[in-house]
């Protein structure tokens, strides 16, 4: 990659939030900033990044053949992925759960005073079955409508063929923005299985992987330490050890991932903290309004948290 001068980053085709070009061909998204944060720590400079838009069930073929460095494309980290296929899921950049999006219910509030329901949903997508085993547990009256893709479900749920559209939570957010009248349908807060999503990349090369590792780690502990984009300058001046260490002005820590020393300062620098990649993205800074929730720092309620530097 350093030697080629640009990351080749597999993002999905577009999910708001995550993954998004503009008419211009701009790059945006929670995802997207994490393949900026490694190229700003490998390269010096996170506008190295070439995007490659995949369909899900292309996406790993494409990583383990090398025509992309990274995988970060919602990709929920799973026993059966991290088991049978030489990939490495290098942490957990987003907690997410499957959820429902509902039209025509003002008064359900969530799934606990939802009575009954038609369901929209991608055949065999895993998803469906957890609905239907939590709405028969839980004694909701419910009837399946099936479609063959996750496009032609939502197209469903638009047309009124249903009143829920079951997927990953995340993704409800940018459906909801895109129908014709937004107003009229709300995503529920409450998930029914976790889906942790984050970035992947090929087995069998262990400084990489530590590399993309620790560039999520950095933008989790900057926040930690209260270093951003727009004070990371002054905070160079800290007496605090974590943060010296972190900037690369105590120790090396670069040296074992063969990375400058200012590494962790070109990410913050560059991409920002992950409190700010989340709230430009899917926060309140962007169209989404997507509260962090399980995605606040372990001190705040949530369950990030980095791994000490040193």
């Amino acid at each position: 990659m350093a030697k080629r001068g640009f990351l080749q980053c597999g993002v999905s085709t577009g999910i708001p939030g995550f993954s998004l070009v503009d008419e211009k061909g701009n790059w945006s998204g929670l995802d997207v900033d994490i393949c900026r944060a490694v190229a700003a720590a490998v390269l010096g400079n996170a506008k190295e990044v070439k995007f490659s838009p995949l369909v899900e069930n292309e996406s790993y073929t494409a990583l383990l053949s090398g025509d992309v460095d990274i995988l970060a494309r919602n990709s929920t980290w799973t026993f059966s992925r991290d088991s049978a296929l030489a990939v490495n899921f290098a942490g957990i950049s987003y907690y997410d759960g499957q959820g429902l999006l509902i039209a025509g219910k003002p008064n359900v509030t969530g799934l606990g005073n939802l009575k009954k329901v038609k369901l929209c949903s991608q055949v065999r997508s895993g998803l469906e079955d957890n609905l239907i085993d939590y709405f028969t547990r839980n004694k909701i009256e419910f009837k399946k409508v099936e479609f063959a893709t996750s496009d032609l479900a939502v197209k469903g749920f638009e047309e009124g063929r249903c009143d829920a559209l079951t997927m990953q939570q995340s993704m409800l957010y940018g459906i909801r923005l895109g129908l014709v009248d937004p107003e009229k349908s709300k995503v529920l807060p409450d998930v029914i299985s976790k889906e942790p999503l984050g970035p992947v990349v090929r087995q069998g090369d262990d400084t990489w992987f530590d590399i993309v590792k620790w560039s999520l780690f950095v933008m989790i502990g900057a926040e930690e330490l209260g270093i951003s984009s727009k004070n990371v300058d002054e905070m160079k001046l800290s007496n605090r050890l974590a943060v010296k260490r972190l900037l690369g002005l105590e120790g090396d820590l670069g040296k074992g991932l063969g990375l400058k020393g200012d590494w962790a300062y070109q990410i913050i620098k560059q991409v920002g903290n992950y409190g700010e990649v989340f709230e430009r993205n899917l926060g309140a800074e962007s169209l989404l309004k997507v509260d962090r929730g399980l995605n606040r720092l372990w001190n705040n309620g949530g369950l990030h948290y980095c791994p000490p530097f040193r």
